[in-house]
């Protein structure tokens, strides 16, 4: 699948905790059907195999809905499934070794929060940064806090498209207008919610004002 920065309008990001026992491709499919523009399957808790499987019942539905689904941390589940792409962290694979495995027409994520690990991620082959913990976060216990004005200073250090991830809600959304995004990562707000559905409609809404304006 060809990249294209308004793919990242609303990153929706799994967490096995939020979700609980509603299912990952029941919870995926409402987020997806709620504006959700890609998918980012984080499994940690799982083996290989499981997160193959996992990946595959998940990419059918993404398909369905034109999003893109990538994979946390590991280049090898793309290879083995045909997922669109990987995001990677400062503690993963190294950006450069994943293009060179997964060639030109992958999806490459990394994360970065400051503007020097920016650059280098830009320079490595990234395809968008995602930096954070712009709000803090409660699903990373160890998530730095960022802040919104060193946000934008990533966002006007690089090129490449930058998301802004960690504890981002609707109700702070709105707080990250003018710092140059071009999407929202989301986690617990989209599948900690009561009505996933519901919940990806209005933080679909809002991103796409701060991102497109109106």
């Amino acid at each position: 699948m060809k990249f294209d920065k308004n793919m990242l309008a609303l990153y929706a990001i799994t967490d096995r905790k939020c979700i609980g026992d509603r299912g990952l491709e029941y919870s995926v499919e409402q987020a997806l059907s709620g504006g959700a523009t890609m998918i980012q399957l984080r499994d940690k808790e799982v083996d290989f195999d499981t997160l193959c499987k996992e990946a595959d019942s998940l990419l059918k539905i993404c398909q369905k809905y034109s999003a893109p689904l990538i994979i946390n941390d590991n280049a090898d589940v793309v290879i083995k499934t045909g997922a669109d792409g990987v995001h990677l962290g400062q503690n993963d694979m190294e950006l450069a070794k994943a293009r060179e495995i997964l060639g030109k027409d992958k999806i490459i994520g990394g994360s970065a929060r400051t503007i020097e690990l920016a650059k280098k991620a830009e320079q490595s082959g990234a395809d968008y940064i995602g930096s954070g913990a712009v709000f803090g976060t409660l699903t990373k216990a160890d998530a730095k806090y960022l802040g919104t004005e060193n946000l934008k200073k990533i966002c006007g250090a690089v090129g490449i498209p930058v998301v802004a991830i960690g504890g981002v809600s609707a109700d702070n959304i709105p707080q990250l207008e003018n710092c140059g995004i071009s999407g929202v990562a989301v986690v617990s707000a989209i599948f900690g919610a009561d009505n996933i559905c519901s919940a990806a409609q209005k933080l679909r809404k809002l991103a796409d004002s701060v991102i497109y304006g109106g």
